[in-house]
């Protein structure tokens, strides 16, 4: 930070992760300081009579009061320009991958490292500008405008954008293409801005937007119990609550591999080391459906364990979302999935104790509700300063201890999202995966999305509606069933325990080991589930015409349906159809069979 002033002070108090230090007067709320000797990052999040407060981003120990703090007078920033995607960062945008390269397992204090790689040379294209010519000297400019593209990965095709501080309105010099660097000058405004290929922007600030846009498609999962029952859209937020071992990480493992973004950024915050090596080891060996390369050629992963400094972790959601920010303005649909928010809850909880700052419900900060909904707001589709359409996905998980949806950050996450896909432990216990239980769970985007299912298939919403319908039913039925057993409901009744289970098994339930099973794709979806339904509703109409109901569980084609989601591919709905087509003869038969003994 060359020829910008700084300020100097001292450390006055510690407290864990909290310091305190006096001589900073001058600074602003947010800045970023060197703590101590060791240099440590840090940021001033109050200044009261003199005394800043600052929250370390790193592990403090050993440090001593009286050690100088030294303040650059610029907000936490990340810098964004091509080399992001397929990096590990942590929370305050270190590369964890270069700095284990350089120093081994542990990280020491103090340690740095530029967030991007800034040798490797990028080969610069230049765009055309609004009115079609190519982009050169005296070319009117504005923030947002794209200027050229660099090829990021064989994945992504990076638009390198004049940054939103930019206040010149035309280019008095262009470098043209060729192969530069991240700090290489591209071009220059005739207020002598230099532009370059990166450049920072503060985490807590949202990046500007032309306008805001409502959503219009669903963000497409693969999952047959999100896309169908409770859908997300593109420019959404949803929330994945549930306890230990339901299926948190899993699911936002699935819908990260398979949903269709073209960018994911995957913030562990807070989760057991273990977990986050396995999300590290395996995204980079996971293979994209679209391109048939590593998924990590449109990834972008923040570690922070719930073992690293407790302040890191509550600045990763928004290192995260300023990035995806990032994406979102060259006109590209991200998707965060954000493990989990209640672990960042928790680090706002231990910085406020440290803070002696006056609790809330179960020890959070009376602010944990402006947080959180600081960070979903976020999210959104708009139309960007440079005219195109981009969109955040969020895909928040959230783990309340013991599974108790009522405690405050479940709470008050239901207030800000419009998805909410709460994990089942019965269901997890039997092995139902996605263990996504469709009494809690709901979805506010159906109507908003309601005209692209249409577009795609007209069935989507009344074969959904009385699916979901029929589940409540067979919910009311068990309770039955429980206290004097299946005996005693007729068999009009008992169809609906059959019906239920197909929809459970046949459906609902998808396997992430099976190459089939593991992603399927819309039509399929809503062509199994109209299948069900529609042999729920001839066989009914065969029961009241005096057939029993084992004839109708006897039937070949029962299993045939079930199996449906395994044995068929993707492209297969011929083979679908054939199932369908020997469901009805059968059906048509049994039909006959009791039609003519009514008559007899």
């Amino acid at each position: 930070m060359s020829g910008t002033a700084v300020v100097e002070g001292k450390v006055t108090r510690i407290s864990g992760p909290i310091v305190f230090a006096e001589g900073l007067g001058a600074c602003g709320l947010y800045d970023v300081v060197d703590v101590g000797d060791a240099a440590l990052i840090g940021e001033i999040i109050r200044l009261k009579n003199g005394i800043a407060t600052i929250q370390v981003y790193e592990d403090g120990t050993g440090m001593r009061i009286g050690e100088k703090v030294v303040s650059y007078r610029r907000p936490l920033s990340v810098r964004l320009g091509p080399g992001l995607v397929g990096t590990i960062y942590d929370g305050i945008q270190r590369p964890l991958e270069h700095l284990y390269a350089e120093s081994g397992a542990f990280l020491y204090p103090g340690v740095r490292s530029s967030p991007l790689n800034e040798s490797r040379l990028w080969h610069f294209v230049p765009s055309n500008a609004a009115d079609g010519t190519p982009v050169g000297e005296g070319t009117p400019v504005k923030p947002g405008m794209t200027l050229g593209t660099v090829q990021e990965t064989q994945s992504v095709l990076h638009s390198v954008m004049v940054p939103p501080s930019v206040r010149g309105r035309s280019l008095v010099w262009f470098a043209g293409e060729g192969e530069y660097t991240i700090n290489d000058p591209i071009a220059k405004t005739e207020l002598d801005e230099v532009i370059c290929l990166a450049h920072y922007w503060p985490v807590r600030k949202a990046r500007p937007v032309a306008s805001k846009m409502t959503v219009a498609e669903p963000l497409i999962t693969g999952q047959r119990v999100i896309d169908v029952f409770f859908p997300l859209a593109k420019g959404g937020t949803a929330a994945i609550p549930g306890g230990f071992g339901t299926g948190k990480t899993m699911t936002q493992h699935a819908i990260a591999k398979w949903c269709d973004a073209d960018i994911i950024v995957y913030i562990g915050c807070g989760e057991r080391g273990n977990e986050m090596t396995d999300v590290l080891s395996e995204f980079p060996e996971l293979i994209d459906p679209r391109t048939g390369r590593s998924l990590m050629e449109r990834t972008i992963l923040i570690a922070n364990t719930s073992n690293m400094p407790v302040a890191a972790r509550e600045v990763s959601l928004y290192s995260g979302i300023t990035l995806a920010e990032y994406y979102r303005d060259m006109g590209m649909d991200v998707a965060i999935m954000a493990d989990s928010t209640s672990r960042w809850a928790e680090a706002l909880r231990e910085l406020s104790g440290r803070m002696e700052e006056m609790p809330a419900e179960e020890g959070f900060p009376a602010y944990l509700p402006t947080r959180l909904a600081e960070f979903y707001e976020r999210a959104g589709r708009v139309t960007s300063l440079s005219g195109g359409a981009g969109s955040i996905s969020i895909i928040g998980a959230v783990s309340p201890p013991g599974g108790d949806f009522s405690e405050p950050v479940t709470q008050h996450t239901k207030r800000f999202i419009r998805c909410f896909w709460a994990l089942d432990r019965d269901l997890a216990n039997a092995r139902h995966y996605p263990a996504i239980g469709w009494i809690e769970s709901y979805s506010e985007y159906v109507e908003e999305i309601r005209s692209w299912w249409d577009t795609l298939d007209p069935r989507w919403n009344s074969v959904r509606i009385e699916a979901l319908e029929l589940l409540k039913r067979e919910q009311r039925l068990q309770q039955i069933v429980r206290l004097i057993g299946p005996d005693a409901l007729p068999d009009t009744e008992r169809i609906i325990l059959v019906i239920a289970d197909m929809i459970k098994n046949g459906f609902l339930q998808q396997n992430a080991f099976d190459e089939i099973d593991m992603f399927s794709v819309p039509e399929k979806q809503i062509l199994i589930l109209s299948i069900i339904m529609e042999f729920y509703r001839r066989a009914e109409k065969i029961i009241r015409n005096g057939a029993p109901l084992a004839k109708i569980v006897a039937l070949p084609c029962r299993e045939e349906i079930i199996r449906l989601k395994t044995t068929f591919s993707n492209e297969d709905t011929a083979g679908i159809r054939s199932v369908q087509s020997g469901m009805n003869n059968q059906l048509d038969e049994l039909d006959r069979l009791y039609r003519r003994v009514e008559a007899l």
